[in-house]
């Protein structure tokens, strides 16, 4: 085949692979159907599992996409698409099977950037966090469906107004010099949740999620933490309290990652509103608390930011393939921001994964922590950091490295064990006690070694 024939044919296999898809709407029982056929068409490639059940029952499903479904391989970052958090909010639910047939097509087809992404990174995509909201505005239809008719869930709670409010938590640590990161839940905390948000803060807590997405409907703009600004008394004022994590300038690539690839929220001016650059910091545009993105990012290793993909919450179909098409390089893009910064294994002196270890970054006063098998990982962007790794037990080891613009930056750290010295070699350093006092003084026996957290 010609050289210049090849590009083209490229082209004409994403646009057949493109036009196979059904765009339609899905209720539940389709939306199951759809994700069923996606793994029986990719079965070694995908995994469906449920991460619980709603108010009503109906089973929350995430699709996975990795070369080896259900495993977590050291050093490959997981990453997670949630859409249908609001019921009434449709499009992320649908561009997300979509997304989901189009990975499974595009991987079947040997597709070079979509068999390398599936190789490189664990993908976790659940349609809708909230089926039985959705039943709710599916019942209205998008031509009389009411702004917020099926918003909340089956008990009419809002579930992004639904996490623990670790934000005012946060702010007072920060007085304090207290924890920037992985904050304590309160102790009463699930009795104050909704089974749907439970289901998720489990989930969150048993995957090492490195980066993530929300998607709602209503705007069109990606907005990144924080949501809830310090003062709360500002949230009647719009655009006004601009409330920046210590990752701001990431998080502000990342949005704009999403931003420019999508054929027009870039351009900033949607829905009768004006973002620059298409993204906006959460509580500069309101103030919200208790929201997903925040707790993401207060509690987990996970960087999460919100995209608002259409100015009609519920769009008609014949409107669907025009915004799978508008988004569909940006959803793709967005994965890709998971390979950035650094990222390696904290091991003990035989080689040993430390769990729980400490990655600190100077300069930037938010941690993130290594996962069951001793890796890391920690997005940062192009430029030259002081990274220090720290674990109960173990002395600290602190590297400068620097970080290019494309893949991340391996850094491993090997810790060793601290030495821990007995009460009277302490004491001894630090008087001027002859050798022969210290010889009638007892002695107690040592104290236990430092254990592996």
């Amino acid at each position: 085949m010609a050289r210049w024939l090849r590009p083209l044919v490229g082209v004409l296999l994403l646009l057949e692979g493109a036009a196979a898809l059904s765009f339609l709407h899905h209720r539940y029982e389709e939306l199951v159907q759809a994700l069923f056929r996606v793994q029986s068409q990719c079965p070694y490639v995908t995994r469906i599992y449920s991460i619980g059940r709603s108010v009503e029952g109906r089973h929350l499903y995430v699709l996975e996409f990795s070369d080896y479904p259900g495993i977590h391989e050291p050093l490959e970052p997981e990453f997670k698409y949630v859409g249908n958090m609001h019921g009434n909010e449709v499009l992320g639910r649908e561009l997300l099977l979509q997304l989901s047939e189009f990975l499974c097509e595009e991987y079947r087809r040997g597709n070079e950037r979509i068999t390398r992404l599936i190789h490189d990174t664990r993908i976790h995509i659940m349609p809708s966090m909230n089926p039985d909201g959705y039943e709710v505005a599916a019942k209205q239809g998008p031509d009389s469906n009411g702004y917020l008719t099926g918003r909340n869930n089956a008990n009419g709670v809002d579930l992004n107004r639904n996490f623990p409010d670790l934000n005012t938590l946060m702010y007072y640590s920060r007085e304090i010099s207290g924890p920037n990161h992985h904050i304590p839940l309160p102790d009463n905390w699930k009795s104050q949740v909704e089974p749907e948000t439970l289901a998720v803060i489990q989930w969150i807590s048993s995957y090492n999620f490195v980066l993530s997405a929300n998607l709602h409907g209503g705007a069109v703009v990606a907005n990144y933490p924080y949501d809830k600004s310090q003062d709360q008394r500002f949230r009647s004022h719009r655009r006004t309290v601009n409330t920046p994590t210590p990752d701001d300038k990431l998080f502000q690539k990342l949005a704009k990652t999403y931003s420019y690839a999508h054929s027009w929220m870039h351009r900033g001016w949607n829905c009768g509103d004006y973002f620059a650059d298409g993204i906006t910091n959460g509580a500069s545009w309101y103030s919200l608390s208790k929201g997903m993105q925040d707790f993401n990012y207060l509690y987990t290793n996970c960087f999460e930011i919100t995209l608002e993909l259409s100015c009609n919450k519920f769009p008609p179909e014949e409107d669907l393939e025009r915004q799978w098409m508008a988004n569909r390089e940006a959803l793709v893009a967005f994965i890709e921001e998971v390979h950035q910064g650094i990222k390696g294994m904290v091991s003990d002196e035989n080689n040993n994964g430390i769990a729980g270890a400490v990655i600190s970054v100077q300069g930037i006063s938010h941690d993130v922590t290594s996962g069951d098998m001793g890796d890391y990982f920690r997005l940062l962007l192009p430029g030259t950091y002081t990274v220090t790794a720290s674990a109960e037990g173990y002395q600290p080891l602190t590297v400068t490295t620097t970080v290019g613009p494309a893949a991340p930056s391996l850094v491993h750290f090997q810790l060793r064990q601290e030495v821990v010295r007995k009460p009277a070699e302490r004491k001894a350093s630090g008087t001027r006690m002859s050798n022969k006092a210290l010889q009638k003084k007892v002695v107690p026996r040592a104290t236990r070694r430092g254990t592996q957290r």
